[in-house]
């Protein structure tokens, strides 16, 4: 598994869809994932620290898990298949009168997924397989410019990296 970060958001100007790209913490490679409108700007507005008055869906999850006394561990991208990333939210709850502890795999999109770890501050992980796959990373190293990058995103097609569904 490879540890990254939220790196930026993009806009596909081809398809008029958001991206969010995903730096790798322990190297160069940046992986763009297509999202909705939607969870774009929930992604958008936890990195700028935004707090709504009243919560938004991820802001709900987030409350809900507390409410049930578990808590998100980890996020990870886990495969790409025909297209489409696939995620799962790692959730651990204590188990009433017991010392053991619940690990449950809940199935989610990428997008709600990175909003959620965002608003809970744990890991977001992509499995090396989609890394090492034709087509899903791109290197960056210190003298590409942003310039460089906006260019890259705008020749890119979609069914490159998989799209939003």
């Amino acid at each position: 598994m490879v540890e990254v970060k939220v790196s930026g958001l993009g806009f596909d100007k081809t398809t008029k869809t958001p991206v969010v790209l995903l730096k790798e913490l322990e190297g160069d490679r940046v992986l763009p994932i297509w999202i909705g409108p939607a969870e774009a700007d929930a992604i958008a507005r936890a990195l700028e620290g935004v707090k709504p008055e009243r919560p938004l869906t991820h802001d709900l999850m987030k409350s809900v898990i507390a409410g049930l006394k578990a808590k998100v561990t980890k996020i990870v991208i886990t495969e790409l298949k025909e297209n489409t990333f696939y995620a799962k939210i790692h959730l651990e709850s204590q188990n009433t009168n017991e010392k053991s502890k619940t690990l449950t795999n809940i199935d989610a999109r990428p997008s709600d997924s990175i909003a959620l770890a965002l608003r809970v501050e744990v890991p977001i992980l992509v499995a090396e397989e989609i890394f090492l796959s034709g087509g899903t990373s791109m290197e960056i190293d210190e003298e590409t410019k942003a310039e460089a990058l906006k260019k890259y995103l705008e020749n890119l097609k979609p069914e490159d990296f998989g799209k939003y569904k």
